[in-house]
């Protein structure tokens, strides 16, 4: 009989730190039946914790992302629809195509001047005060800038928006859980029928209205408006914990802090050890074994759900020797913090062009920077790895 490793078991414990509990579980092989915190045996899953395994299954399309395969369905494409994230060849090829078409490179690089001067007026309002929350303060109002002005969100709708999304990625009940997802896809319908009914605009969701492939193909409703809440979701959560994890690394690991300072050049080295180090998404979302398979000899049935752990991963000593130690000077070349293979983050040029103009300008204004107390609680669940506030001062 496979042995179950109840996550639960190791309390509140787990979602502060799960570290540890990801090293105990890779010492003793890559792969394991576990059960998530506070689920019965329908709870549980296979979970890969080691890098080469974890890189392999990314990559590997045996395993599903479209639950309907096996007979499941979740909450979000129940009352939005389909999206990158659950979906497989060829309907996925088909999505990316239409919207790598509107969501280009050029596009996220004509975004930095403005992602420039949406950083210096938030900073402008927080550095005379001498302490903030980080989060309230740039960590949030940032992204969620940047997304809802790419998108075309009105500012009216943001904090509304800000309660829905936090809601739909960290629920606190699953009653409340509902609740968000339905109301975000009933405002996402009336947000695309009000821009069709606009006209021609400059947004990226009134391009991706318009986008329309060589054989005419283009994107129905159901398809837009779980494309928006992609970007939407995708487009600001995960931001938001990647500029208040890399500022919390930074503040807690002083050497590392002070080589930066010396040397500004070494950002994007920053960005992408807290990507490694600590990664905003801790586990990529389920997929599902459309046939029988084996992962490092752990045979896995089919229809059986598989959580690969992109932190735990990047903690593998294998791969990032002394795995945690956070040093800006380590090669982090093949982290897999944004995914792998197909479904690597569409996103990932303009979270990493945001980090950076948010750590750069904060480090450079701020030069006394230092925590002002313990941060606040970390967001429950296995999905995202963020703390809910971080007091600063300097």
């Amino acid at each position: 009989m496979v042995e179950v490793v109840d996550l639960g078991k190791f309390g509140d414990a787990f979602r502060t730190d799960p570290h540890p509990v990801y090293a105990h579980l890779r010492a003793r092989g890559p792969v394991h039946r576990v059960r998530a915190p506070g689920r019965d045996a329908e709870g549980e899953m296979w979970l890969v914790v080691g890098y080469e395994e974890a890189r392999a299954a990314l990559a590997d399309q045996r395993l599903a992302k479209d639950a309907g395969r096996i007979g499941k369905t979740f909450l979000d494409v129940d009352l939005i629809g389909d999206y990158l994230l659950s979906t497989d060849p060829p309907q996925h090829t088909r999505l990316r195509s239409l919207v790598s078409r509107a969501f280009t490179m050029r596009r996220v690089e004509r975004l930095r001047p403005r992602i420039q001067a949406i950083t210096d007026e938030l900073l402008d309002t927080m550095i005379p005060l001498g302490r903030a929350d980080l989060v309230e303060s740039l960590a949030y109002p940032l992204p969620i800038t940047v997304i809802c002005e790419l998108l075309g969100i009105p500012e009216v709708d943001r904090a509304e928006f800000r309660r829905l999304s936090t809601e739909t990625v960290a629920p606190t009940d699953p009653d409340s859980e509902y609740a968000a997802v339905s109301r975000l896809g009933e405002y996402l319908t009336e947000l695309i029928e009000a821009k069709r009914a606009a006209g021609p605009a400059e947004d990226l969701l009134s391009d991706l209205i318009r986008t329309t492939a060589e054989d005419g193909d283009r994107l129905s409703v159901a398809e837009l408006r779980g494309m928006a809440y992609l970007l939407l979701i995708a487009g600001h959560e995960t931001t938001v914990n990647l500029i208040t994890n890399g500022v919390h690394a930074l503040l807690t690991h002083p050497d590392q802090l002070a080589a930066l300072r010396a040397d500004m050049t070494l950002i994007d080295a920053a960005v992408e050890e807290t990507l490694r180090y600590e990664g905003p998404v801790e586990n990529a979302t389920f997929r599902y074994a459309a046939e029988p398979l084996e992962i490092a000899g752990v045979p896995i049935a089919q229809d059986e759900p598989v959580l690969i752990g992109l932190t735990a991963a990047d903690r593998d000593g294998d791969r990032f020797p002394v795995p945690d130690r956070f040093d800006i000077h380590r090669d982090t070349r093949g982290h897999i913090a944004f995914g792998h293979g197909i479904h690597f983050c569409l996103g990932a040029p303009l979270a990493r062009l945001e980090v950076t103009t948010a750590l750069r300008s904060l480090l450079e204004r701020a030069p006394h920077l230092a925590l002002d107390g313990p941060p606040g609680e970390w967001l429950p669940g296995m999905l995202i790895r963020g703390v809910r506030s971080l007091p600063v001062r300097w």
